[in-house]
């Protein structure tokens, strides 16, 4: 980006699914952000689609399967990496390891990818007409498989799921409730989960070795219940956030603590999928109530020491880390099968990315974190005038907070066509967002919107972090 080269089209509605793919079907829509692998140009994408693979039953009749995967290019040409296809003949290196013969039914949230050609993801299954869940890696090669060029035929691999993994330290042994979309580098996978995804009172954040190894031995690196760091001794952890940004020797997250509370009452959106809108506004129309945690930070743990460290907290930096969104598949769209994505709901997460490559080693203890936080007064259940923004700290030690970007900062600081064309006024930052990924070495990118009734303008940006 910084060389402003072309933008490179990777994929999109128009763009056939990769094999296999015998029935021409084209992209609906890649609804998750890509990531990327922190050593290479590999990324990796969930994507939505019509039914891919026609074939035939043992009784003879047809029928069609695959309507939603993971992929990536690893070798130049998009491939497929994951699919709902571990049913069909042919295709049972890409099944539910732990459930011989069981295809996944869907891939929640976004996969990470790792060592070039290596993914890892989160899948949902069905055995029995119960749900399952669990985290997985799988790794590519450049050949064949069975009737479709594509990333050749090694299986999922299982990291952790809810159906036989123990949580590491629970006595009696009590297996995962809950797993999160995992990150990933240098052949190893962060992730967290828990006992009860709504409220934890076992679990964490923990790291898993890509060897090959199924369920591999787990190294716990922050748990519900541990101490928080800078707080009094014996206040501990009650809640994680399940987006965890790693890169290689540091993981970002966001943690809770304490009983205390503030209601906030969500209104539904007015942007974005029709379709989506008016089912919040069916199911909610007075709004919905959530509670959220008064206290409350960002945090950084440092896999080479073992400590964890704050970098902000609420009250005192900032009033709130925690944004939320209505999304997911609405019943009866048409737009693939129902059933393809988690139900539309009200969903909640942190953002924070995290570079300890500012300074070009990883060596020492220093790291950068960036992460968006909210200052405001509520008022009746919503924030009055808050005001949003990106924000960056150096550690270990709380240096100076420096704001990349904040609501109703010039947009011409990012963009210098921020303005409006006929009278050449100044369109002002509305909104903004990270992701986890989105801070590799001193490349720090984020997204940003600038507007008023009258224009507005919005864009991806990149700054290099000075050490």
């Amino acid at each position: 980006m910084a060389a402003g080269t072309p933008v490179v089209r990777v994929l999109d509605r128009d763009t056939l699914v990769p094999p296999p793919n015998n029935l021409d079907t084209t992209f609906i829509e890649p609804p998750s952000f890509p990531r990327i692998d922190i050593g290479s140009d590999t990324i990796a994408a969930r994507g939505n689609h019509q039914p891919v693979w026609e074939y035939v039953l043992s009784d003879g009749s047809e029928t069609r399967a695959g309507t939603s995967g993971i992929y990536t290019n690893p070798f130049g040409p998009v491939i497929t990496g994951a699919s709902k296809l571990g049913v069909v003949p042919g295709f049972s290196f890409f099944e539910v390891p732990e459930a011989p013969g069981t295809p996944f039914d869907v891939f929640p949230g976004a996969p990470a990818v790792t060592d070039g050609a290596t993914i890892a993801f989160k899948g949902n299954y069905t055995v029995d007409a119960i749900g399952k869940t669990g985290v997985y890696y799988r790794d590519l090669v450049d050949a064949s498989i069975p009737m479709a060029p594509a990333g050749g035929s090694n299986p999922v691999v299982l990291i952790a799921n809810n159906t036989n993994t123990v949580i590491p330290g629970s006595d009696p042994p009590v297996i995962f409730g809950s797993t999160a979309p995992p990150s990933a580098a240098d052949r190893e996978a962060v992730f967290a989960g828990f006992d009860n995804e709504d409220d934890p009172t076992l679990g964490g954040i923990y790291l898993a070795p890509l060897d090959g190894t199924s369920q591999p031995p787990l190294a716990t690196l922050v748990s519900i219940g541990a101490q928080v760091p800078g707080e009094p001794i014996q206040t501990t952890f009650n809640r994680l956030g399940e987006g965890v940004s790693f890169d290689r020797r540091f993981v970002a997250f966001w943690g809770a603590w304490g009983t205390e509370m503030k209601t906030l009452v969500l209104q539904c959106p007015t942007e974005g999928n029709r379709n989506r809108i008016a089912f919040c506004n069916e199911q909610y129309p007075e709004g919905f109530e959530v509670e959220v945690p008064v206290h409350q930070g960002i945090f950084v743990h440092d896999l080479k020491n073992g400590t964890t460290r704050v970098v902000a907290r609420t009250p005192r930096d900032f009033d709130d880390f925690v944004y939320w969104n209505f999304s997911g598949r609405v019943p009866g769209t048409g737009e693939g099968d129902d059933e393809d994505g988690e139900p539309a709901r009200w969903r909640s997460a942190s953002f924070v990315a995290v570079s300890g490559l500012v300074d070009g080693r990883l060596s020492d203890a220093t790291f950068h974190a960036a992460f968006k936080a909210r200052a405001g007064e509520v008022v009746y259940g919503a924030y009055a005038d808050p005001v949003d923004g990106i924000y960056l700290r150096q550690g270990p030690g709380l240096s100076r907070l420096v704001a990349v970007v904040e609501t109703g900062m010039d947009g011409t600081i990012l963009d210098p066509e921020a303005i409006v064309a006929e009278t050449g006024a100044v369109l002002p930052v509305t909104e903004m967002g990270i992701e986890r990924d989105g801070f590799r070495g001193n490349s720090l990118v984020i997204n940003a919107s600038m507007g008023t009734e009258e224009a507005g303008w919005a864009g991806i940006y990149l700054t290099e972090v000075l050490k």
